[in-house]
């Protein structure tokens, strides 16, 4: 499944526990944009779950509208964008890094 859709992607890992399915078996995976819903990504691969982070390979110019698609079709982007970046905040203080 291919999503940065929090909700969607805990949906997913209840159907697989609820069908008694193996969590890294090899038929399912959960997938992000490279940068994108990494707190997703890594908490489910943390869990046991398979999960790959994709990277659109071309041309700036050829690479850019479908970046621009992917973030106009998601409507929840604008939301888990501001929550990444106070978590990446979060983080920044934990570490006691400065800017």
């Amino acid at each position: 499944m291919g999503t940065h859709n929090e909700e969607s992607n805990y949906k997913l890992a209840a159907l697989v526990e609820e069908k008694n399915i193996e969590r890294n078996n090899p038929r399912i995976y959960f997938s992000q944009l490279l940068g994108m819903s990494d707190n997703i990504s890594f908490n489910l691969a943390h869990a046991g779950y398979n999960v790959t982070k994709y990277v659109p390979y071309a041309k700036v110019r050829d690479v850019l509208p479908y970046l621009l698609r992917r973030a106009e079709e998601n409507t929840s982007v604008a939301g888990q964008t501001g929550r990444e970046l106070r978590m990446l905040k979060m983080e920044m203080e934990r570490r006691k890094v400065v800017r």
